[in-house]
């Protein structure tokens, strides 16, 4: 049995597509290829998907990842990503398909790029010199408030033609690991100096494991 690890980008009205929607169209495109998938057993089998950190709804990424199994051997997995993509809605785009050496478990942090209208600068430069920045964030436990200063303790944000951007590295994990979202700090600045974030562009351009390596 080998795992197969699909990596594509997830962008423009693709990023509107919920982790289940996106967990029904791989299976569909999956059992339409005719791609030699491996289906789980008992009395319903279904295809084998497992994804990689998924993102919140409306965020896009130039990194997601989808698990399959497969029993054949040498898979030849370049037909795997001309057979695939043909069949993928606007906006996800398969970069790769090779066989998968990392863990999922092994990743520990992901970088965002945050563009924002040039409104937002102030904002930022507020945020920069605030002593805190408290913010809540829900967990499966319920909600508890957070210092977001102690993972952003100041955003360098340069100008663009869009207003502004930046780059943030964030927490990133499975299971019982912290996970912080870039909506923390978008609720944040919205809340307390008005950016709306739907004007803010969310772009996830890596994953990163517990040694620095990028994930793949």
């Amino acid at each position: 049995m080998t795992t197969i690890r699909i990596t594509f980008e997830k962008c423009g009205e693709a990023a509107y597509i919920s982790l289940l929607d996106l967990q029904r169209v791989f299976h569909r495109i999956l059992k339409r290829s005719g791609l030699p998938v491996y289906y789980t057993q008992g009395f319903n089998p279904h295809i084998y998907l497992s994804f990689a950190c998924p993102l919140s709804l409306g965020q896009e990424s130039l990194c997601e990842s989808c698990e399959v199994k497969t029993e054949a051997e040498n898979p030849d997995l370049e037909q795997w990503k001309e057979t695939l993509q043909p069949y993928m809605p606007r906006g996800i785009v398969i970069t790769r398909v090779a066989v998968a050496v990392q863990k999922i478990a092994e990743i520990e942090t992901a970088v965002y790029r945050i563009t924002m209208p040039a409104t937002a600068a102030p904002a930022l430069e507020e945020y920069n010199a605030a002593p805190s920045a408290v913010v809540v964030k829900k967990t499966k436990r319920g909600q508890k408030e957070l210092e977001l200063k102690t993972y952003l303790p100041q955003i360098a944000y340069t100008v663009v033609p869009e207003g502004v951007a930046f780059d943030l590295k964030l927490p990133c994990g499975t299971g019982e690991a912290l996970n912080l979202n870039p909506s923390l700090l978008l609720g944040y600045l919205q809340q307390n100096h008005n950016i709306p974030p739907w004007e803010c562009r969310v772009l996830r351009t890596g994953l990163y494991t517990k040694t620095g390596e990028e994930f793949c």
